[in-house]
């Protein structure tokens, strides 16, 4: 009997112990909820910020995102809707059949699987109220993991301001030289259009730039050629018909 009650007040005190510590983990989720869903819209802020090349260290984040108006663009009219307000989740989207669709195969180049019928963009406008920059998410598969960044071009809608991935799984020192900041410098000033097509692409090895294309192209990444292909493929999909070709020439008409 005394081993038995043992037993019995040693599963109570386990039991007491693991609804005390359910408790106090949900009460800390709820609590520090408010403070992560701010650190992540700050994160989100200045990736943006430093994609257009306007990322000022030492300056406040929210205080340099205030010229940066968040927008939202139907991707099959390529015009603005108000379908969906702030707080809206372009990933999240992109998993509910019904505010999604599914990409064909033969389309699908940068193998995003589904893609959200609505994209949230950011746009610079300047004093004379003509916009500035135009910030547009992109994501696409490289090697190892789907590659989540802003592509930044400035207000001809075809000339690369920048560009930032903020999200992804590639080889350190190899695919994940997309995060070197060497790397990162090469792309402001490059085209993205020749003659209607999408035609900015990294090559194999250096740009050299005498090159006739050299304004369309971005030296790839050293021993990384899937995740060179995978950027490459990416702003294809994105920067086409499927993507925001059409919210671009709106724009640029005047017609968004």
């Amino acid at each position: 009997m005394a081993s038995n009650d043992g037993i019995g007040k040693i599963l109570g005190v386990a039991l007491a112990l693991c609804i005390v510590c359910s408790v106090i983990v949900s009460t800390a989720a709820v609590v520090l909820k408010p403070a992560q869903e701010a650190n992540k819209s700050l994160d989100r802020k200045r990736n943006i910020l430093q994609a257009a090349g306007m990322l000022e260290e030492g300056r406040s984040v929210d205080e340099q995102f205030a010229v940066v108006e968040e927008r939202f663009v139907d991707l099959a009219s390529g015009e603005f809707t108000d379908a969906v307000s702030s707080g809206y989740d372009q990933r999240a989207a992109a998993k509910d059949p019904s505010l999604s669709r599914d990409v064909p195969g033969d389309e699908d180049i940068a193998k995003v699987g589904r893609q959200a019928s609505v994209a949230q963009v950011y746009l610079v406008r300047g004093e004379a109220g003509d916009y500035e920059k135009i910030i547009l998410p992109v994501h696409g598969y490289g090697l190892w993991s789907t590659l989540y960044g802003f592509l930044a071009l400035e207000s001809d809608g075809n000339t690369v301001a920048g560009l930032g991935f903020y999200d992804h799984g590639e080889t350190p020192g190899l695919g994940g030289e997309v995060d070197n900041p060497r790397w990162k410098a090469l792309w402001p000033g490059k085209k993205v259009y020749r003659d209607g097509e999408v035609e900015l692409s990294l090559t194999k090895g250096a740009v050299n730039p005498a090159n006739a294309n050299a304004d369309w192209m971005v030296d790839g990444l050293s021993g990384a050629t899937l995740t060179s292909r995978g950027v490459t493929n990416l702003i294809d999909f994105w920067l086409g018909d499927a993507g925001f070709a059409p919210f671009l020439e709106n724009l640029k008409n005047g017609e968004a």
